[in-house]
């Protein structure tokens, strides 16, 4: 079977880690996540974002390419929460869009991105996540992350606009979009079949691939 690199992309609180797990187990395909608990920067940017913007974003530029590649070039196929794509596109735009990142920064880390994609291998398949405001609210909520505490409904409607934009003409590879609210992966082992046959389908080659309205098994 050719091996495959497959990248889960989507808001925060749209189930990206939930979905990289379960697919990891389901098919073995190796897991990759987002560096968070020995990020050095987080701290700091949390108590001084202006400050530490351009800081965290090179770090985490650093993190994910070397992830990226490393992933391609793994024996196996592989699937990664998150994608390298998604820092530039939606979260250093944000940054930048709200006054945390001043411009000279901004263009500094684009033109560091740009070298760097050149570089990257394409992936074979974009899963993105689909998920109303709302529901990602409330999935925030019950989590109760510390980090996440400040997050509201404009940001994340903000960080969703960008999504669609990116995504509009993002040509790297296919992109099997998962409505999210409809699908519970963690106990609904059926769920978890449905979006590994569009998986399938859309890595084969197919498509039209189509999710039934609210997440139950077709036929």
């Amino acid at each position: 079977m050719t091996n495959r690199l497959v990248l889960v992309a989507g808001n925060i609180g749209a189930g990206k880690t939930s979905l990289t797990e379960r697919l990891g187990a389901r098919l073995g395909w190796q897991t990759a996540y987002e560096s968070v608990a020995d990020n050095p920067y987080l701290p700091d940017f949390y108590a001084d974002m202006r400050q530490w913007s351009f800081h965290l974003q090179i770090f985490f530029l650093g993190h994910r390419a070397e992830q990226h590649i490393k992933l391609a070039n793994s024996p196996g196929s592989a699937i990664a929460d998150r994608s390298i794509y998604e820092d530039v596109y939606i979260f250093a735009r944000a940054l930048h869009h709200l006054g945390n990142l001043n411009e000279r920064d901004y263009l500094s880390y684009r033109r560091v991105f740009d070298l760097i994609m050149r570089q990257l291998p394409r992936p074979d398949l974009l899963l993105y996540l689909q998920c109303p405001v709302p529901v990602l609210m409330a999935r925030i909520r019950q989590r109760a992350r510390a980090v996440e505490t400040g997050i509201t409904a404009d940001y994340l409607s903000l960080l969703e606009s960008f999504y669609d934009e990116w995504l509009a003409t993002f040509d790297l590879c296919p992109v099997l979009t998962i409505p999210s609210q409809n699908l519970n992966f963690v106990h609904k082992p059926h769920h978890l079949d449905i979006v590994v046959a569009r998986i399938q389908d859309k890595l084969a080659g197919k498509e039209a691939v189509v999710f039934p309205d609210n997440g139950e098994r077709e036929g």
